[in-house]
């Protein structure tokens, strides 16, 4: 579940691209990027899905920080980045939380 950073030079932000496999979001029909930086809206627009069975998304994330998130698939189970920067103990489950750092 590997994401891109792309670096503006006009603005202090990062166009950060989210992707996870078909195999990665157990072939969901929808997934949600849910984290600090909308947040943690589950109701959030759906990824986009690909034809190979992937979704993708792109947000605008402020530099110097880190931000919490994770995968909301099919609006009922929670899946990790396992490719994330980091990782954090969440506040609110025994799971952890992926962090994307830029």
């Amino acid at each position: 579940m590997p994401f891109k950073k792309q670096y503006l030079k006009s603005k202090a932000v990062c166009k950060v691209t989210f992707k996870i496999s078909k195999d990665e979001a157990h072939e969901a029909q929808s997934v949600r990027l849910v984290g600090d930086f909308n947040g943690w809206d589950m109701t959030s627009p759906p990824m986009k899905k690909l034809k190979d069975g992937s979704f993708t998304t792109t947000v605008e994330l402020e530099n110097d920080a880190n931000y919490q998130f994770r995968y909301l698939l099919n609006d009922s189970k929670w899946e990790n980045d396992w490719a994330a920067d980091a990782y954090v103990p969440s506040a609110v489950s025994l799971d952890n939380n992926s962090v994307v750092q830029v």
